[in-house]
């Protein structure tokens, strides 16, 4: 039996708690980590997050990407913070940041910033008027800007991991990498991909995978094999 690692947070992006229940009784005491995103809030997502934190022993990444004026993402994530979950999303903006960190304090949950999402490449930023320049340059200097307001971490493609691990303001902070595929998987609609162990290997805290896990036609193992993948990797940590 392969022991869970907290390094893989497998993304219950299902339609509603039931089926991401089943699921996560299906995967078993292999994931100890689940993200829950969005498009869950209004089929039961929250009360799927208490009861797989409460019931099971299960971290919880809720995965909202808060974006409003900072009272509003304050007074949210305060809200939010009530639950005892591990992680929560806001976009990068340092002012977003900076109002989910006062929303949050007196917790443990920590706050992730969204630099730029791992669907998009140039020619998407270029339609919502994103300023010119390279992909992994806007990345890592909106996660710069974004641990200097005070997130916690920060959500990058795996691409882009090594670039923000090596900033100063990396140090001591977490980054997590969505549009992970293991070998031979289907990319979906991700576009800036790579391997769980590259990932890792690059820089990243933890990986989310989604689909690779929960379109298989055995959940727990498909998770195994990305755990067993993980166990010869070693992340990279710099001296700063």
């Amino acid at each position: 039996m392969t022991k869970a690692d907290d390094r893989l947070i497998v993304a219950l992006d299902v339609p509603n708690a039931i089926q991401g229940l089943k699921l996560a009784e299906q995967i078993g005491d292999a994931v100890s980590f689940y993200k829950i995103g969005l498009g869950m809030l209004t089929g039961g997502g929250l009360a799927l997050a208490n009861e797989l934190k409460e019931e099971h022993g299960k971290k919880i990444f809720l995965d909202m990407k808060l974006f409003d004026i900072g009272a509003t993402v304050e007074n949210a994530v305060r809200g939010l913070a009530q639950f005892d979950l591990d992680f929560l999303t806001v976009h990068g903006d340092p002012y977003v940041v900076k109002a989910a960190k006062e929303g949050a304090s007196g917790k443990d949950m920590k706050i992730l910033a969204v630099t730029i999402l791992t669907s998009l490449d140039r020619q998407d930023l270029n339609g919502a008027l994103i300023k010119d320049g390279d992909i992994k340059d806007l990345v890592q200097e909106r996660a710069g800007n974004a641990f200097i307001a005070g997130a916690d971490g920060v959500i990058a493609s795996p691409q882009e991991a090594a670039l923000i691990r090596a900033l100063p303001e990396a140090d001591g902070k977490l980054i997590v990498t969505p549009g992970v595929r293991p070998a031979g998987a289907d990319l979906g609609d991700q576009k800036r991909v790579a391997t769980p162990a590259n990932a890792v290997a690059d820089g990243a805290d933890h990986i989310v995978v989604g689909r690779p896990v929960w379109r298989s036609e055995n959940p727990r193992a498909a998770a195994e094999a990305i755990v067993q993948e993980l166990s010869s990797v070693q992340a990279v940590r710099p001296n700063h």
